[in-house]
């Protein structure tokens, strides 16, 4: 805890929430919007705080046929756990199949 006197208050939530939002994005392979979805915020909100926090975030995997960075194994959160426990999974994607009337 002596770390964050210097910092004051508001010094030490700002650092922290720098450093959850470093880890998500490094979990999520710089995509923005998994990171989001795994701190339970909205993407909007998440680039807002990277913005005005100053996050070093990775930049987002190019879809122009550019492999994507490999996600970097778990690393702890400040708090101490991995965030990828809490963070859910991706939404599949569901594809429509013809459906026999009558049957369920």
């Amino acid at each position: 805890m002596e770390q964050w006197a210097p910092l004051g208050f508001r010094g030490a939530v700002e650092e922290f929430k720098r450093r959850l939002i470093e880890t998500a994005l490094r979990q999520s392979g710089g995509n923005r919007t998994h990171a989001a979805r795994c701190l339970g915020l909205q993407r909007t909100y998440l680039l807002r705080l990277i913005r005005d926090l100053g996050v070093s975030a990775p930049p987002p995997a190019s879809f122009a046929g550019v492999p994507r960075r490999p996600v970097v194994p778990a690393a702890p959160s400040p708090l101490g756990a991995p965030l990828n426990g809490s963070c859910p999974p991706a939404p599949a994607k569901s594809v429509d199949t013809p459906r026999t009337p009558g049957v369920k």
